[in-house]
């Protein structure tokens, strides 16, 4: 008795090779359409990985590949590469990232080395920093990214205290703002919100990821004691609202610290 082929990169391609040929969905799909689904299953993985939910993990990052394998399939049917090439341009990449790693010379900073691969891409012409990100990256994201990309080039404070000095200058032009000039305000205390958490070496968006979670689990036990008490949040004080807040909290340290 054989045993089955281990499952690889090849397989997923021919199970989408397959799916194309008989499945009326898989055969009418292109690129484009395909977009949101790649995006779709990269945020629940992503949000398995948050969680720690390892057996919703291993299917999210089959449905996740699923959607490589399509990509890479289409672009094969178009004869604009192939899976292969997707394969050698990773492998030739993550060499000239890690030349230390392969020989090729001393270690060197992440971001300068993608500048010098956007300029020899460029030919010459005109190239920024910036140039590159995905204009659909999630905003807190994309701050951080801007971040540390200029950060490279040595335009970044030189210790966290600087940027949080920031936040407190741009919390202050928020307080003094009128109207018309509090949306650029805030949006200007956000990114250095962002620029404190990267140098402290925390991810603004999971950062804030967690605080909502936190937010969230503490708001539903304030419903939950209130139900139990028979009282209505509507009709409550922001006083008793902050009362039941306090008892969920300290629940919760309490929880926290108690003996396993």
């Amino acid at each position: 008795m054989t045993n089955p082929p281990k499952p690889t990169f090849d397989r997923a391609l021919d199970l989408v090779r397959f799916l194309r040929a008989r499945c009326e969905w898989d055969a009418r799909q292109t690129p484009q359409s395909l977009v949101p689904y790649l995006l779709e299953e990269a945020y629940e993985a992503a949000e398995a990985v948050t969680h720690g939910r390892e057996e919703e993990l291993s299917g999210e990052l089959g449905d996740l590949l699923l959607n490589v394998a399509f990509q890479a399939v289409l672009a094969e049917e178009r004869q604009a590469f192939d899976a292969e090439a997707v394969v050698e341009r990773l492998e030739a990449k993550m060499r000239r990232r890690h030349p230390h790693l392969y020989g090729d010379g001393p270690a060197v900073n992440w971001e300068r080395l993608k500048l010098r691969e956007r300029e020899a891409e460029g030919a010459g012409g005109p190239t920024s920093l910036l140039d590159g990100l995905p204009r659909g990256l999630e905003p807190l994201s994309r701050a951080q990214r801007i971040q540390d990309r200029v950060s490279a080039v040595g335009f970044d404070w030189a210790e966290p205290a600087g940027a949080l000095a920031k936040v407190r200058e741009e919390t202050e032009e928020v307080a003094a703002a009128g109207a018309a000039d509090v949306e650029a305000e805030v949006g200007d205390l956000l990114f250095a919100v962002v620029n404190t958490a990267r140098l402290l070496g925390v991810h603004a968006m999971r950062a804030l990821q967690q605080a909502n979670e936190k937010f969230e689990r503490r708001f539903r036990g304030l419903e939950s004691l209130a139900r139990e008490r028979g009282l209505q949040l509507a009709g409550m004080s922001l006083a008793q609202m902050d009362a039941l807040w306090d008892e969920v909290k300290s629940a919760e340290s309490s929880n926290r610290d108690a003996p396993g």
